[in-house]
């Protein structure tokens, strides 16, 4: 059996700091969308705006901040966005004690943590990358994507649990609490990070740094197709999920628990698929894992169309998941390093944050589209045109294995 390789203790900090983060999110899925039905009696429509606006103009808002990110020292900037997150998530269990919480009050929050979320997620990209040796980022990115899957089986259920007994405020206390542990993982790191330097750009902020990120990203061949299949991708998968909740508890009559469970249990997948992923990348080299594990990954949603009810639909619904999340957790760690290679050091916060306010952006209008072809042609048949447009998503993947950045040499670097 191969050993695990140590990554050494500040790797170990970050993972630790990520896993508690990422298993506080999921403990908490839901629970805004049931605070706001069940505390504040809202309706469909209104809880439709909370998910969708708060994701879209929590996005919009993070567009300035990816450029202030660059020139910040990464971990500083992860702890500021661990303890807003923090900050904002404990006013809504205070809002609710003093019965003052309002749906504008959860529309605030939604977007204060969705804005955070993006500008933590790109700093903390620059933050892995000064961490771990080049060599290494496929088994650093590997362990995340293990401990997020992880999260995603265990949290969604034990928070049901802890919302039937105790309420959905409750839940997000600990969402809360995990943020700030996650500050305090961050902070054991330890060791001097520099202050970046900008080379070759003026010191002071300009407008222009805003699209900086799009227009490298767009500029550069090895990324450019990848940008474009992983927003399309995540968008197509991300607008079919609440079609999946009318279709399977609406129409077919599964009952909540089996709607969880059908979710819940193929994330082992993405377990397996990301322990998988370095021996794959091994043997068959990077390119050809990533152009495979992406095909592969758009041969499911369609099979989504022929749920029935009954026993066999649930375990149909389950083999379709189980053979995408394990192609997404083949696919994911490997995307992830490929993209960190293709980015210069100094453009890292720009590229993922103008990367992640996309995905954000096209998640958001590709759920509101897609409730509408809903509504005029049923979530099965929207469904079904959602799989037909995922066939055409690897015609997007890379054709041909690009070389990486080139960092500048250490002795002509700032010091």
């Amino acid at each position: 059996m191969r050993a695990r390789r140590s990554l050494g203790r500040q790797f170990g900090w970050l993972w630790a700091a990520y896993g508690v983060s990422a298993f506080g999110t999921r403990l908490a899925f839901d629970a805004f969308p049931l605070i706001a039905i069940l505390v504040l009696h809202a309706g469909p429509t209104e809880v439709s705006v909370l998910a969708a606006a708060g994701l879209a103009v929590g996005a919009v808002v993070a567009v300035p901040l990816g450029p202030w990110v660059e020139f910040r020292r990464k971990r500083h900037v992860m702890i500021a966005m661990d303890l807003i997150r923090f900050a904002a998530l404990t006013s809504v269990p205070v809002a609710f004690a003093l019965d003052r919480l309002e749906f504008g009050h959860l529309l605030t929050v939604a977007v204060i943590v969705g804005a955070a979320d993006i500008t933590f997620t790109a700093a903390s990209g620059a933050c892995l990358k000064a961490l771990v040796p080049p060599k290494d980022l496929l088994v650093a990115n590997s362990r995340f994507e293990s401990t997020s899957w992880t999260a995603t089986v265990l949290g969604p259920p034990l928070g049901g649990a802890a919302i039937g007994l105790f309420g959905p405020v409750l839940t997000v206390v600990a969402d809360a609490i995990s943020y700030l542990l996650s500050a305090l993982g961050i902070r054991a790191i330890g060791g001097k990070e520099p202050h970046p330097v900008r080379t070759g750009t003026p010191a002071r902020f300009r407008p222009g740094d805003l699209l900086d990120g799009w227009r490298y990203i767009l500029a550069t061949p090895g990324l450019r197709p990848l940008f474009f299949n992983t927003v399309l991708v995540s968008g197509l998968i991300m607008a079919t999920s609440p079609l999946l909740v009318v279709l399977m508890v609406g129409e077919l009559g599964f009952a909540p628990w089996q709607y969880g469970l059908a979710f819940a249990a193929p994330c082992i997948g993405g377990l397996i698929g990301a322990r998988l992923a370095r021996r794959f990348v091994e043997r068959f080299g990077r390119h050809r894992v990533l152009l495979t594990a992406g095909t592969l990954r758009a041969c499911w949603l369609l099979g989504l169309v022929f749920i029935r009810p009954g026993v066999p639909g649930l375990v149909l619904v389950i083999a379709v998941e189980l053979g995408l999340i394990t192609c997404m957790g083949v696919f994911n760690p490997v995307f992830a390093t490929y993209r960190l290679d293709h980015t210069p050091t100094d453009r890292i916060a720009r590229t993922l944050s103008a990367w992640s306010v996309t995905s954000k952006l096209t998640i958001a209008a590709m759920t509101g589209l897609w409730g509408l072809l809903a509504g005029v042609t049923g979530p099965r048949t929207a469904v079904g045109i959602a799989g037909l447009l995922m066939l055409a998503t690897p015609l997007l993947l890379p054709r041909s294995d690009h070389a990486p950045s080139k960092e500048p040499d250490a002795a002509q670097a700032p010091a």
